[in-house]
């Protein structure tokens, strides 16, 4: 255990990585070893109801060690980046007054660089502007923001209709292009991090192979009911929580959009795809160090090497 005598609290340990890599397993055990506790870096998994699908911690790994930024709004509320500020700084400071390790752990890639790099100063959402972008052709918004901010066109994950929509909103409502709000930002002090942000990978069969039996045991685990609970609590409202993959893929189906292999094939197809996104994003928005892992690679080795690798002093 991490000796909690120590002078000045220790920096947080930042763990990204793409869907289905392993983070949550390493996380655990990184936390273990140092005298840890995980704030998850994950934009679904503040949901209550959203588990299955986003691979929430099992009550039995939370039990192990706490877990920070879970469960932290109902459907029917939204959850942005500035809330998972708010919310994290709050968690390292009580963190780090039990003497503990405060451990970062996710995918979000958009959390993690707003943690790093402060907030903009973008404006909230103007329900007139958003109710009209929300009704416009993905295809002409992106042809906007082609015209009007082309740095954020090439940037964006074009796929994803939430952040075109937003990006074109910010636009509207400012005046000036999404990307030079966004290289505005500036770090605040408490967000300088002078250890690496550590992104596991792995060989892309390796990943792939990993997803799709993730994938099924969500199934087997009954992915399909829990979505339908879920629809009767407002699932398909929270356009936000609707973005989850799984859950989207299901409720069309729920709706007679394809069968049940059907769904389960595409779920695997979507989330392979995401995680290459992922992959792709970390590398070049963040300063990531690479932590390549073997098919066999234990999370305890893992954790012992990322330990190594981050030069902190192992307790006995």
């Amino acid at each position: 255990m991490h000796d909690g005598n120590a002078r000045s609290p220790l920096a947080p340990v930042l763990l990204a990585g793409p869907t289905a890599v392993g983070k949550s397993a390493v996380a655990l055990a990184l936390a273990e070893l140092l005298g840890g506790e995980i704030i998850s870096v994950d934009s679904m998994q503040v949901y209550r109801g959203l588990g299955l699908g986003t691979a929430k911690p099992s009550a039995a790994e939370r039990a192990r060690v706490p877990h920070h930024l879970l469960d932290v709004v109902e459907l029917s509320e939204a959850f942005d980046a500035g809330q998972f500020v708010r919310l994290a700084a709050a968690a390292v400071v009580e963190i780090q007054a039990r003497g503990r390790v405060p451990i970062f752990c996710g995918g979000t890639g958009l959390y993690f660089k707003a943690w790093l790099e402060g907030l903009g100063e973008a404006p909230p959402s103007d329900a007139r502007v958003r109710a009209e972008l929300e009704v416009t052709p993905l295809a002409e918004l992106l042809a906007e923001l082609e015209q009007r901010d082309p740095l954020t066109y090439t940037r964006i994950d074009r796929q994803n209709p939430r952040r075109v929509i937003r990006a074109v909103e910010v636009i509207r409502l400012t005046g000036k292009p999404f990307s030079a709000q966004r290289a505005n930002w500036t770090p605040e002090p408490r967000t300088q991090n002078p250890e690496p942000i550590f992104c596991l990978t792995r060989e892309p069969a390796d990943l792939r192979a990993r997803i799709e039996a993730r994938v099924d045991a969500m199934f087997a685990a009954g992915l399909v009911e829990e979505t339908r609970a879920l629809l009767a609590l407002g699932l398909q409202q929270n356009r936000n929580a609707m973005q989850a993959l799984g859950y989207r893929q299901v409720v069309a189906h729920l709706a007679g959009e394809g069968g049940l292999a059907e769904t389960i094939a595409l779920v695997k197809t979507k989330t392979w795809q995401f995680a290459r996104r992922q992959g792709t994003w970390f590398r070049s928005q963040l300063p990531v160090e690479r932590v390549p892992l073997a098919a066999d690679a234990d999370a305890t080795s893992v954790a012992r090497g990322l330990l190594d690798r981050h030069g902190r002093r192992r307790a006995q």
